[in-house]
């Protein structure tokens, strides 16, 4: 598989570089961050969707837009509790002065299971980063969490979110950092359903950074759209 064969060389085939002062990441937030993001579901089988998403990133108290994206991919149910999604992600950072746009390619295992209202979840993402300008390289993100659904008197009843992201980076590195663990996410919202098609999730992100000069948390608001397209019973 492409996808499979491309993350692998992005680990294992990374090239040599003489010792030099990298960019710090253009993904990184500064000051206090407004995020919004925008994703859509299409069913194309009981066990297949087609899933498309874009985000807008800003920071230095949401009045910069320093990054967007936009990614998709097919998202295989291969049983109740493990979905496989391969993506593709093309990002640009307007104004940064070293990268200006960044291919991505990724692998999202996300397994789950119910429990009563509690729903606890584990996705691993394995990435192959190619920016702009700069040398290849893979990351591993890994994000643990659990949804609870809240025991309101309600037709669509709001779920907490709560999750926490680790992020490593096993080898060379295309930007500068003060460690292979190069970052962590702590993230809590509440996702309220509108509809069986539409739901809204504002959420409260701490954004941890590993800079070679130690480590930097910024504070991000978001909130987030999904829309589901239901496929047509035949």
């Amino acid at each position: 598989m492409f996808v499979l064969g491309a993350l692998c060389c992005s680990v294992l085939a990374l090239p040599a570089r003489a010792q030099q002062q990298e960019p710090e990441d253009p993904e990184d937030e500064k000051q206090i961050g407004l995020w919004l993001d925008q994703g859509l579901s299409a069913g194309l089988s009981p066990s297949k969707s087609l899933e498309i998403e874009f985000h807008e990133r800003f920071d230095e108290g949401a009045s910069n837009l320093f990054e967007y994206f936009a990614q998709g991919g097919v998202a295989f149910r291969l049983q109740p509790w493990l979905t496989v999604i391969p993506i593709y992600r093309y990002q640009r950072f307007p104004g940064n002065p070293t990268v200006a746009y960044e291919n991505r390619i990724q692998l999202n295992i996300t397994l789950s299971t119910s429990r009563g209202p509690w729903r606890p979840n584990l996705r691993t993402l394995i990435e192959g980063r190619f920016p702009d300008n700069r040398p290849a390289s893979a990351r591993l993100r890994f994000r643990p969490g659990v949804d609870y659904t809240l025991p309101l008197r309600m037709t669509w009843r709001p779920v907490l979110v709560v999750s926490n992201e680790f992020f490593i980076v096993p080898g060379s590195n295309s930007f500068a950092a003060g460690g292979s663990f190069t970052q962590n996410r702590f993230q809590v919202g509440v996702r309220l359903p509108i509809a069986d098609t539409l739901s809204i999730r504002p959420y409260y992100l701490l954004q941890s950074v590993n800079l070679p000069t130690g480590w930097e948390t910024n504070e991000i608001v978001g909130i987030s759209f999904a829309f589901k397209v239901l496929s047509k019973s035949k």
